[in-house]
């Protein structure tokens, strides 16, 4: 299937999202937040733990990049599909260009830093550009995959606290407005996927969306693995301390890569929708200014705080 077949059925249009979960009611705006100031307190800004300062270090390189590709895939399809999903294309990428431009601010910072980052980025250039070779429509599965995975990190981090509890403050507001955001629109690319495909059998789609996700979650960690390694090496860390450091922070302690597993998993479920589980609350949650009181690691819980607006100690009740 490419994507330049025309799609002038209206009918088909309307007919194309009903599978859909996306929320009637969800609103993607972009916030334009500018974190170019947010200097690192520590070399080690998670808390001082060189693992997984390295872990975010390595995912930040590949965002520029990326988030290019996936700003290039769905821009492709903006004119072929309903007009409610064009209008959340055309935020997803006003998110996602905003997204490449503060992780190029970080990504430069970590240069400052006297990290070389080049071979990180010629590997995520090169994985890139194997995507690009393909079709258009692998373009949008790949797209939708990694959405997904970005997605559920997010999801994590977000309501998780002791992930960015002794983060520098900067680096933790940046990462958790780039979470929320990522929650947000979380279903376009998979919507834009349906659309696309909706001339499939469910049986077709299930199976070329469940092979291109082994297939990335398999790049993805190899490819992270090495960069964080790289990353690691250039601190001094190498050989069998470095990968048990890492294996502990990924899979034991914080065990981030651990707790999305069973979110991972869904994916391969017949009928699956990113918006089968509705998480708008954390994106709520990184945005208020309770942001700081989530992240107290010692109480795992949010004490009352006088506001002067109303509403809001209700809202705060109804997402912690």
């Amino acid at each position: 299937m490419d994507c330049d077949r025309p799609h002038s059925d209206e009918t088909n249009m309307s007919v194309a999202l009903e599978k859909s979960a996306t929320p009637d009611n969800l609103v993607i705006q972009s916030r334009n937040k500018h974190y170019s100031d947010a200097q690192f307190e520590n070399r080690y800004w998670m808390g001082g733990d060189p693992y997984a300062t390295a872990f975010f270090n390595a995912l930040s390189v590949t965002f520029p990049k990326g988030e290019t590709f996936f700003i290039e895939t769905l821009k492709k399809y903006s004119n072929r599909v309903p007009p409610k999903l064009k209008g959340e294309i055309r935020a997803f990428i006003q998110q996602e260009a905003v997204h490449s431009r503060e992780h190029d601010c970080f990504n430069e910072k970590l240069e400052a830093s006297n990290y070389d980052i080049s071979r990180l980025e010629a590997a995520i250039g090169d994985v890139m550009d194997s995507i690009r070779d393909m079709s258009p429509i692998n373009h949008l599965v790949a797209t939708m995959c990694i959405e997904h995975i970005t997605a559920i990190l997010a999801a994590e981090v977000i309501s998780n606290p002791i992930h960015f509890a002794d983060a520098d403050k900067g680096q933790r507001r940046l990462w958790l407005w780039h979470a929320s955001e990522e929650i947000e629109h979380k279903g376009v690319a998979y919507d834009t996927w349906l659309h696309a495909t909706r001339d499939w059998s469910p049986v077709r789609r299930w199976l070329i969306r469940s092979t291109f996700m082994a297939r990335i979650s398999l790049g993805f960690v190899k490819n992270r693995t090495k960069g964080i390694l790289d990353l690691l090496a250039q601190d001094g860390y190498t050989g069998a301390r470095a990968r048990w450091g890492l294996f502990r922070y990924a899979l034991v302690g914080p065990a981030l890569l651990r707790r999305i597993f069973r979110p991972w998993m869904q994916f391969f479920k017949p009928g699956f929708h990113p918006w089968d589980i509705d998480d708008r609350h954390l994106i709520q949650l990184a945005e208020s200014k309770y942001e700081a009181a989530i992240m107290d690691s010692e109480t795992n819980r949010l004490e009352p705080v006088e506001s002067s607006k109303p509403d809001q100690q209700d809202r705060l009740k109804k997402v912690a």
